[in-house]
């Protein structure tokens, strides 16, 4: 009985290890009569606990609403229809504009603004023009030129009358930056504009060629080495800014590059799909390929941030159908090496018939093919705007949620977040502060006077910062910190449920910053998207290793990468594209609004950095506040400094040192 009874003891026991075992997580193997662990697992967090807050869940269901707008972008899939082909045959004649192009760079090499050339040049186009018997007229106006100063342009304008007032524009720039003699940019849209002038051209005596269908307006202008200058002037002055239905920008059309359309605008807009099919069409005509264009992820940029070096954005951001035909890419070729004798005939001719044929398609039936639009070009086939903005919309949502449901995890926890709001309200004000007063030293010409209008890109960005200037807006920044840091530096060890609460308020910010893009526009959500799925996942990495948060807070960080590498790449600006951007919105080509939501949006970095880093403390109480304010506690430490200074001095002075 003893002996049964002592077998059965051991069973129990034996089995209660057991239930132990599974219960902690514990796994054991007999050696004999003795057991010992094999291994320990960690404990998984639960969820919805301070270190597990996030709702993985409701994140990963969130995202199967995406696919309804996916499917939605699938069936607006389309192919645009072009414009029929023209009646006649292109009659362009390229021996004529290559020897007018040859001619021109060669007679007036520096065509820069206020060179004593530029102003021949203008004379020089203009009575070539006048001489076809079309009605010429000159605009001249002055305008600030970043680095230049105040300059007086000139654009030369001839028209052709048609049947009816509305206009169809053939435009090429006609100046130069003047460090070359720019014979493809552009020289050579400048001969091709005369070439298709005559075409048009009035005789002096009858019989007249009929009439047009259109007024037909032959525009040299100025400036467009410089922000496209002339074409920004000629889309807003009358009658011009009212009639105009279609523009055709010819730029560096005689290059070694294959053809190319160009049609980013200043406006998250492009120019209607039939007339950028037709051009597509007619150059595919005459070259015998479809010209190349930028691909579907950049001109998703070029929506989120609308820029163009061409002279047809100013058009498209008035809702002008226009777009420019070139053989450089979507920055104008070097103007070193751009000789006459480098110039390539057959890409001459070839781009000329194709202007030419566009534009007796456009006069037959430009109505078809007016307008502006969204959408991302493909070729044959597009993709309407509106789908890609509801992706983008949708796109949201799982983050949203996640930081809603975060939100209320506090509150039901009752996790004070008053602290980490008066925090992350801090660096706000700091950021805001820095912005505006970059603003303000723009708005009194500190960084330079100049219009609104992309910069050259031959200058080198970053070099023309004045150093007083940089210097003085320095100091203010570092006072300014100097004030808010005291609030900010860590004074006793952070718990948990502060450092949770600290990224809760930093991730209700990155939300607003989200509903403020929707607001003003929708296409920038790719710069905020990364951060917004990236940096929710921060509350629960805060008991991961460093290198993990870090990789976290890097891969919030490639939206804004995305529009850099775009300046750098595509506009190869390289390292400088952050002090051309800065540039961009020194002139105020940036508007206001951007600039401040930047700001909120590294309010936001900077405190999950701090906490990230472990530089983090909730606002202190007003029991932890030192009794001086910042400004008096500042100006205690330099006088507490400076007296222990003159201690010093004083000693060594008794001393006989």
């Amino acid at each position: 009985m003893e002996s049964s009874s002592s077998t059965r003891r051991m069973v129990e026991e034996s089995g209660m290890a057991d239930v132990s075992a599974r219960r902690y997580g514990r796994t054991y193997y007999s050696q004999g009569m003795a057991t010992r662990p094999r291994f320990a697992e960690r404990r998984r967090v639960r969820r919805g606990s301070v270190e597990r807050p996030i709702n993985g869940r409701m994140y990963r269901g969130t995202w199967l609403l995406v696919g309804i707008p996916l499917l939605i972008a699938a069936f607006t899939v389309s192919r645009p229809q072009p414009l029929r082909p023209p009646a006649l045959p292109p009659a362009f004649e390229t021996a004529n504009a290559t020897a007018d192009a040859q001619d021109f760079a060669t007679s007036f090499p520096d065509r820069s603004p206020e060179a004593p050339k530029a102003q021949e040049a203008a004379g020089w186009v203009a009575n070539r023009l006048g001489e076809l018997g079309l009605q010429t007229q000159t605009d001249r106006f002055h305008v600030e030129i970043p680095g230049r100063g105040g300059v007086e342009l000139q654009n030369v304008i001839a028209r052709r009358p048609g049947q009816s007032s509305d206009a169809i524009v053939i435009m090429a720039h006609r100046d130069n930056t003047g460090t070359g003699p720019g014979a493809n940019d552009n020289a050579s849209g400048t001969a091709a504009l005369l070439e298709l002038a005559r075409a048009y051209a009035t005789p002096a005596a009858p019989p007249l060629p009929p009439r047009p269908n259109h007024t037909i307006v032959f525009l040299s202008t100025d400036g467009g080495a410089f922000g496209a200058l002339g074409a920004e002037r000629f889309s807003r002055i009358r009658p011009w800014r009212d009639r105009v239905v279609a523009v055709v920008n010819l730029d560096a059309i005689a290059g070694e590059g294959p053809p190319r359309i160009e049609i980013a605008g200043e406006r998250s807009r492009s120019p209607s799909l039939a007339f950028v099919r037709t051009a597509a069409i007619r150059i595919l005509e005459q070259s015998g390929r479809e010209p190349a264009r930028t691909s579907g992820l950049g001109q998703l940029i070029d929506l989120a941030f609308p820029f163009s070096l061409y002279e047809h954005a100013p058009f498209v951001g008035r809702g002008k159908a226009a777009l420019t035909i070139t053989s450089a890419g979507t920055r104008p070729p070097s103007p070193f090496g751009d000789t006459p004798n480098r110039l390539n005939q057959q890409r001459l001719g070839e781009i000329g018939r194709s202007a030419q044929t566009l534009l007796g398609s456009l006069d037959e039936e430009v109505e078809l093919a007016q307008g502006t639009s969204s959408y991302v070009y493909l070729g044959a086939r597009s993709v309407k705007g509106w789908a890609i903005v509801f992706i983008l919309c949708a796109a949201l949502l799982p983050s949203l949620a996640a930081i809603v449901d975060l939100f209320a995890r506090l509150r039901r926890r009752r996790i004070p977040l008053t602290p980490a709001l008066r925090s992350f309200r801090t660096r706000l004000v700091f950021w805001l502060f820095a912005g505006l007063l970059f603003e303000l030293f723009a708005f009194l010409g500190v960084w330079g006077k100049g219009a609104a209008r992309p910069l050259s890109p031959e200058d080198s960005p970053g070099t023309d910062w004045p150093l007083l200037g940089l210097a003085v807006f320095t100091c203010f920044l570092v006072a300014a910190w100097l004030l808010v840091r005291p609030g900010l530096a860590p004074r006793r060890p952070v718990s948990a449920e502060e450092q949770l609460a600290g990224h809760t308020a930093a991730l209700l910010g990155l939300g607003i910053v989200s509903l403020l893009v929707v607001a003003t526009n929708p296409y920038a959500l790719i710069f905020v998207l990364p951060s917004l799925h990236a940096w929710i996942w921060l509350p629960q990495l805060h008991g991961a290793p460093g290198a993990v948060r870090v990789g976290a807070l890097v891969a919030g960080l490639a939206g804004p990468a995305l529009l850099l590498g775009s300046f750098a790449i595509r506009l190869d600006l390289g390292l400088n594209a952050p002090w051309y951007l800065a540039e961009l919105a020194a002139v105020g080509y940036v508007p206001l609004a951007s600039v401040l939501i930047v700001c909120v949006w590294v309010a936001v970095g900077t405190q999950l950095t701090a906490l990230a880093g472990g530089r983090y403390a909730p606002y202190p109480d007003v029991s932890e506040r030192p009794s001086a304010g910042p400004l008096r506690a500042i100006l205690g430490q330099v006088a507490a400094a400076a007296r222990d200074r003159r201690r010093h001095w004083a000693g060594r002075r008794a001393a006989g040192g």
